[in-house]
């Protein structure tokens, strides 16, 4: 980043960067994967970031059509919201962007991603762009292209904020900065991109306007 940079649009990830759904993921999937025979630890390490259809068509279990297992999943976890909060700082960040200049780009089904925004209190986006809406799951960009072309604003000039290496790579694909949130991470980010640990950050300006850091 520059020493201090202005963007055209934000595009925010929702779980894990906005909110944090990880009790309730954790809980769900994996009673999801027991039912199923697979190793529950190395599996719930994977699914972060992925479109839930791409995570069960991933696992190639016989007799299994994603579709159905998907909806069930969706179902489990608008129940189980136990766990759900705002990433400190997110609220006030996102309120004080120009509210045609920010979207939220996330793998979760839109009635999902509704219920948690909601349940967490955080300002709703005039542009959701949701599992339904894009063909290709994170890492593919398609879903942070689509969200800036509906923002108006070119890709290269949005600054994407994401958790997960799924989503980091989508990011970079669609050609814009990346900021990494790391308030659920339990180690250190291996990557390049300036990371924060939640929105109180100092470097976060209200308005968008980011510093990098010295």
């Amino acid at each position: 980043m520059d020493r201090a940079s202005g963007f055209d649009g934000w595009l925010f990830d929702m779980d894990g960067t906005l909110l944090t759904s990880i009790p309730s993921v954790e809980r769900v999937w994996g009673a999801w994967a027991e039912r199923n025979g697979i190793e529950v630890e190395s599996f719930l390490k994977r699914i972060h970031g992925v479109q839930a259809i791409e995570v069960v068509r991933r696992e190639n279990l016989p007799g299994l059509d994603p579709e159905v297992e998907v909806a069930h999943i969706v179902r489990a976890e608008m129940e189980d919201m136990d766990g759900t909060e705002a990433i400190p700082g997110a609220a006030a960040f996102l309120s004080s962007l120009p509210p045609e200049r920010w979207a939220i780009v996330t793998s979760a089904h839109r009635r999902l991603a509704m219920a948690r925004l909601q349940a967490v209190g955080l300002p709703l986006p005039k542009v959701l762009i949701c599992a339904e809406d894009v063909p290709r799951s994170k890492p593919a960009p398609d879903g942070f292209l689509l969200g800036a072309q509906r923002l108006g604003v070119d890709p290269a000039r949005c600054v994407v904020f994401e958790d997960s290496p799924a989503g980091v790579c989508a990011g970079e694909a669609a050609g814009a900065s990346v900021i990494v949130v790391s308030a659920t991470h339990r180690d250190p980010w291996p990557g390049d991109h300036p990371v924060i640990r939640d929105y109180h950050d100092p470097r976060l300006k209200p308005g968008g306007k980011i510093l990098s850091p010295g």
